[in-house]
């Protein structure tokens, strides 16, 4: 699924944006991986009016991220769970929460632990060689046709 606008650059950015960059998208995420599951206490903790959140958790379930999993039949209610699409977010988060520790956060409000028992520094890492990627380690090729790094070529 594609999302970008014609004639903007196409972007695999643009589209996951399409999908998570709705405000409150990455809070309600940021809950499941807490534990937090059942809409109540989404709400609460995330602190987006009902509606507000009712059409992110849709939107979220029809993009294939979160599921809706039946706890209480009469009434009927569910709880909101990752799926696998969803669980290969955590990292995006945890490299976002790291940038907010490191340059808004005067104290880092939340912090994983890894199970090597120390406190997590994510960080990412080149699956091929195993190295930590830095900034100046990577370039962009475009696959594209027609497009560069200034963008498009013919306008």
């Amino acid at each position: 699924m594609t999302t970008s606008q014609k004639n903007s650059r196409p972007c695999s950015i643009a589209d996951a944006l399409a999908v998570v960059g709705e405000k409150y998208a990455l809070l309600v995420l940021r809950e499941v991986f807490f534990g937090v599951h059942r809409f109540d206490a989404i709400a609460r903790n995330v602190g987006a009016p009902r509606d507000i959140l009712t059409a992110r958790l849709r939107r979220l379930v029809d993009a294939g991220v979160l599921e809706k999993v039946l706890y209480n039949e009469r009434p009927a209610r569910y709880e909101y769970r990752a799926t696998e699409a969803g669980q290969e977010l955590r990292p995006v988060l945890l490299m976002l929460m790291r940038w907010g520790d490191r340059h808004l956060a005067d104290v880092p409000p939340t912090v994983w632990r890894h199970s090597c028992g120390a406190d997590l520094d994510p960080a990412i890492m080149c699956r091929s060689c195993g190295e930590e990627v830095h900034r100046r380690d990577v370039a962009p090729r475009f696959q594209v046709p027609g497009w560069t790094a200034e963008g498009s070529e013919s306008g």
